[in-house]
């Protein structure tokens, strides 16, 4: 996967500093609560207390860490609040780790206050068996396809059924995106060669539910990057990458996820690993931090985290290969938040829309402001989501654009329910979609 580059990441975290749930929380003594995260956090600007500030949820866990306070109620629900977005990273000019501060927390969150047996149950189908089984979620990705193409699906809905189920199984139904054919959640070959002069060989994370839902993005992604000169190696045995057990405080699976998923990539012999979902690459990246405790992987994870690269950064590294055929459409651009504040990627996505003949980008007002999907906030939060998700929708069809293009399935679930709720006939399309139409695909 290249060479390690042990000047790119932090130092690891201090065994012997401030920690909660086993994790470090030093970072927290880097906040000099300036106040300038206020603006850039969604929750704070929709609610206006300090709690529900980055700032005010440091204090949250300094405190907890320190043993100054308990669990309470209240404590979990400002901090439960929290997106997660890392738009306050952004901003900050003390670089606090927020990402990584929120995440122990949610740990420490579901060590003290699992929940009763469903809450448990429904945690352990979802983040223990499904996103952890490609052939389980394969199966629930047919049986959903056959609930669907049935119409049953309708008839569901027109009845007013949906109404009446526990928890939040009508937010995740109203989120159901068309289920592809079999033909699009099929593996893709193994090895992809080259178009043309070859650039260098990368390997290609397809991901769980990304491969299970949008297959169709995967082998955009996989025939984009052999157009422009990349061999494309898909290793099998990948999964799941272990996002949203990190997000969702399961830190024992989200390590036991990583170190499969190093252990799979470093059998490819890749220069590169290539994300098209937002959310795996930047915590992918974060690896080097996540297993810094563990002697017998910290230093592959650090080699791991340097060589993951969002499909927009690689792309972008060189000018796109030609011909590219005219796209005629008119396109704004929604930045995921773990792209542009959790990678620091903002103009290589606009950088290659640019170079598509017949595009025409409209920008996007509060373009970089979270949308509401956030890995499962918008199952886990649906009031403050659909807030959120009224604020994006709103801005999107000010732009007057034809088509919203982003780089993140949650994103694209997002944005698709809320401009279907408005009626508008906006699509939301995937960065690769645009770019392999540019291609003929």
């Amino acid at each position: 996967m290249g060479p390690e580059r042990t000047d790119a990441l932090p130092a690891a975290p201090s065994p012997a500093g401030l920690r909660l749930h086993g994790l470090s929380v030093d970072g927290v003594n880097q906040c000099v609560h300036c106040g300038l995260c206020l603006s850039a956090c969604p929750t704070f600007s929709l609610l206006g207390t300090e709690m529900d500030s980055p700032r005010g949820r440091i204090v949250l866990i300094k405190s907890l860490a320190e043993g100054r306070i308990d669990l309470t109620d209240s404590a979990v629900e400002h901090l439960s609040l929290c997106l997660d977005c890392r738009a306050c990273e952004t901003v900050c000019p003390a670089g606090v780790p927020y990402g990584r501060l929120i995440e122990a927390a949610r740990a420490e969150i579901e060590r003290q206050r699992p929940g009763g047996p469903v809450r448990r149950s429904v945690r352990w189908l979802n983040f223990g068996l499904l996103l952890t089984s490609p052939r389980a979620l394969a199966l629930v990705a047919a049986a959903l396809r056959l609930y669907q193409v049935t119409r049953l699906q309708r008839l569901v809905r027109a009845s007013g059924l949906l109404r009446i189920l526990p928890g939040t199984l009508a937010a995740w139904e109203a989120l159901l995106p068309p289920l592809p054919p079999a033909a699009d959640r099929a593996p893709l070959p193994e090895q992809i060669p080259a178009a043309g002069a070859r650039r260098a060989r990368v390997a290609l994370l397809t991901g769980c539910v990304q491969q299970a839902v949008f297959g169709a993005h995967n082998r955009a992604t996989a025939s984009v990057l052999a157009k422009n000169g990349y061999e494309v190696v898909i290793p099998r045995g990948q999964g799941c990458c272990g996002a949203l057990h990190a997000h969702g405080g399961d830190r024992a699976r989200a390590g036991a996820l990583a170190r499969q998923t190093i252990a799979t990539f470093e059998q490819a012999g890749a220069e590169a690993v290539v994300v098209n979902t937002s959310g795996c690459g930047a915590h992918m990246k974060g690896y080097w931090h996540l297993l810094a405790d563990d002697p017998a992987w910290a230093a592959r994870a650090r080699a791991f985290s340097l060589s993951v690269r969002d499909i927009s950064e690689q792309l972008a590294r060189e000018p796109l290969r030609g011909p590219l055929h005219p796209v005629p459409l008119t396109a704004t651009y929604h930045d995921p938040c773990h792209v542009v504040h959790g990678q620091r990627i903002r103009g290589e996505p606009r950088k290659l829309l640019a170079q598509i003949p017949g595009l025409e980008l409209v920008e996007l007002r509060e373009a970089d402001w979270c949308c509401g999907s956030a890995g499962i906030y918008n199952l886990t939060q649906p009031e403050m989501a659909g807030r959120l998700l009224e604020r994006k929708t709103r801005h999107v069809l000010e732009t007057g654009a034809e088509a919203v293009v982003t780089a993140n399935p949650g994103c694209i679930l997002q944005l698709a329910q809320g401009l279907r709720e408005r009626g508008a006939g906006v699509r939301v399309l995937h960065i690769v979609e645009v770019l392999n139409r540019a291609y003929g695909g």
